[in-house]
């Protein structure tokens, strides 16, 4: 048996990593400053990371849903001080498409309505109600088309108002900043008039914290920059540093009931347990405040580098964008300079998305690679 080739490929192949490092089959070491699409957090193989797993995985690795697991417990309690959220409650599972997914049909439920406004250059996910309100017609197949979705320029706030108006929609849905798109995002003023009118309106808000929570914007969700209160909130990619685990922040005016939502690995003791390892290390280590202090440092340095247009994004969560389409640079920082970064739906964006320990030092390697390979 082949595999179904859906994934073009470089030619690295990864055997060994630790912190803000990979190495390959030959022991070439490469800088990762994209994190596997932004999910490595805390850093690759952190020691207290890996002791959590091999401890937990010695006692219980799995049960189903229908059984008592404190972890779930501790894990809830964790995440809402970190982040400030205490205020919601906390559906576990397994990836950033199944938290979206959830979200929607609890939008849906709640409101008795289907329509759902997104975003242009918007991405949520590839399952079924996640793609088809992700601004990509190549990745829908007729199946998804079949659910009502508007797609509408970010901060054109009359143009929200007027979809709304039609009385049908039953949620909006937006990232706090844009991944795959290209690091796009509202103006506090967009997001405040957005929650302002889905309030007025009985729609819900859904923030899409998958890529940009989990401290990766410098504070623990980027919509924290607007000062907003959604009503879900949705994360994925940094919560278990690598482990597959998602989560949906729930509200606490939306009220559950036995079996509209459920999962039979979501929340599983192994995601609980790599889950409370990373808000401890974050906690510990600062990583928040070490995000802001490496991106004011990045601002600063790169502006030092030619031919870049325009930076985007906050934190750790960086787009470089150029006059130029970055595939062959992004090829030249792999294979000659042996660092790992990321593209975009925006062909002249580099994306930047190292893990949250990473240091200035490790920004002036990537600088001076920038500055060899342009000249």
């Amino acid at each position: 048996m082949e595999l179904f080739d859906v994934y073009p490929l470089y030619n690295v192949t990864p055997v060994k990593a630790e912190g803000v490092y990979v190495w390959d089959e030959n022991d070439t070491k490469y800088l990762d400053f994209y994190g596997g699409h932004g999910v490595i957090s805390i850093g690759h193989s952190h020691p207290d990371y890996v002791k959590s797993l091999s401890g937990q995985l010695t006692k219980i690795g799995f049960y189903s849903n229908s059984i008592v697991n404190p972890l779930q417990q501790e894990l809830a309690y964790k995440l809402g001080k970190l982040s400030g959220c205490e205020n919601y409650n906390l559906f576990l599972c397994n990836s950033g498409a199944e938290a979206n997914e959830n979200a929607l049909k609890m939008a849906s439920f709640d409101t008795g309505k289907s329509r759902i406004i997104s975003f242009n250059n918007a991405f949520h996910g590839r399952t079924s109600a996640a793609v088809v309100v992700t601004d990509n017609p190549s990745i829908n197949a007729p199946i998804n088309l079949q659910q009502k979705v508007t797609f509408l320029p970010l901060n054109d706030i009359e143009l929200v108002i007027h979809e709304i108006g039609k009385g049908d929609v039953a949620a909006v849905i937006i990232e706090g900043i844009q991944g795959v798109g290209g690091l796009d995002e509202g103006t506090k003023e967009f997001f405040q008039q957005l929650q302002e009118i889905c309030n007025k309106n009985s729609v819900l808000l859904i923030l899409d914290e998958v890529q940009s929570g989990y401290g990766r914007s410098g504070k623990f969700f980027a919509f924290q920059y607007h000062n907003i209160q959604p009503d879900m909130i949705t994360t994925a990619k940094g919560m278990g540093n690598g482990f597959p685990i998602g989560g949906v922040l729930i509200a606490d005016k939306i009220k559950a009931k036995y079996g509209m939502l459920g999962t039979t690995f979501g929340g599983n003791h192994l995601a609980c347990a790599a889950g409370i390892s990373v808000l401890d290390v974050m906690e510990k280590e600062h990583l928040m405040q070490n995000v802001q202090e490496v991106y004011g440092y990045f601002l600063q340095e790169i502006a030092t580098v030619p031919k870049i247009k325009k930076v985007k994004g906050k934190g750790l969560m960086l787009g470089v964008e150029f006059d130029f389409e970055v595939g062959e640079l992004r090829k030249k920082l792999i294979f000659d300079k042996h660092i790992f970064t990321g593209g975009a739906n925006n062909k002249n964006l580099l994306r930047i998305l190292p893990p949250l320990s990473a240091k200035k030092e490790h920004v002036d390697i990537f600088i001076n690679a920038l500055k060899e390979i342009l000249g």
